[in-house]
């Protein structure tokens, strides 16, 4: 029998959540901060930096400098192109491990997640003389297809544990009705995951948009991000701390903001099946 919640062990519990979410909230929201200050004021003690004069210098300058919008759009391509390709490959593999699992099935699944645990400069060279022979250096396809193959074992293993909640019965009764293979996977299983879809897509979108490594290494203008529009203000003079802030602010809003409004799709999606 579940044990009563006392209302100061929910009072506790409350104020623990609060500091907790406070604490990994303060780094953006002195990001913020210091995004409306000058230069000057930005490298100040803390208090001296919360009383100073708020601006929006900064932003101004930074767009000013840089085409805010060109790197928006750029990610905006290469995060969606890189996580749809993902879900066209994912799809069929993840149907084909979850309904017709074999005697490899499962070693397949740890090989495509040990991927993730390879350091990515190990192979940064091979992909890199590779782009420079195909023409993929500096383009969106190029980040695309990178992006896509580097998340593309998180996208599967994500499918296939949605995969496995629904009932093999329901799609062998599909069959049985003269659904053809592709019918039972597009009208079929997909309605039925939609939820799971739905945040693998979510998930997918938000770690493509954060890649640095490969966008620094693989870009330099025309298909460069908002991580290299970020990565602009660093210099060997030094950093500027009000600057970067500003174009860290443009860079994160658009995901935050998607990430705020569709947090009870993404919970729903990743609690998919948990409850039987």
């Amino acid at each position: 029998m579940a044990r009563a919640v006392t209302p100061r062990r929910k009072m506790i519990n409350t104020t623990l959540a609060w500091s907790v979410g406070l604490l990994i909230f303060f780094p953006i929201l002195w990001i913020i901060v210091l995004s409306f200050k000058t230069e000057g004021d930005a490298i100040k003690t803390p208090i001296e930096v919360l009383t100073s004069v708020w601006t929006f210098e900064s932003y101004l300058v930074v767009q000013d400098r840089s085409d805010y919008f060109k790197h928006f759009s750029n990610s905006v391509i290469i995060a969606m192109g890189s996580t749809l390709l993902g879900i066209l490959i994912a799809v069929p593999a993840a149907w084909s491990m979850a309904f017709v699992p074999s005697k490899r099935t499962r070693g397949i699944l740890m090989w495509m997640l040990s991927t993730k645990m390879l350091p990515a400069v190990g192979v940064l060279y091979p992909i890199y003389i590779g782009f420079i022979k195909l023409g993929l250096l500096d383009t969106r396809l190029g980040l695309i297809i990178v992006l896509m193959l580097i998340n593309l074992p998180i996208i599967v293993w994500m499918l296939y544990t949605y995969f496995r909640e629904i009932p093999g019965e329901i799609l062998e009764a599909a069959r049985m009705d003269g659904a053809t293979l592709r019918e039972e996977v597009l009208y079929v299983l997909t309605p039925m995951a939609i939820p799971g879809i739905a945040s693998t897509i979510l998930l997918n979108v938000i770690l493509a948009w954060n890649e640095a490594f490969w966008t620094l290494n693989l870009t330099a203008a025309k298909a460069a991000p908002l991580t290299a529009f970020i990565a602009s203000y660093s210099s060997p003079e030094g950093l500027f701390y009000a600057k970067l802030s500003a174009a860290s602010v443009m860079a994160i809003a658009p995901i935050l903001i998607l990430g705020w409004f569709s947090q009870k799709q993404l919970v729903r999606g990743l609690t998919f099946g948990a409850v039987k």
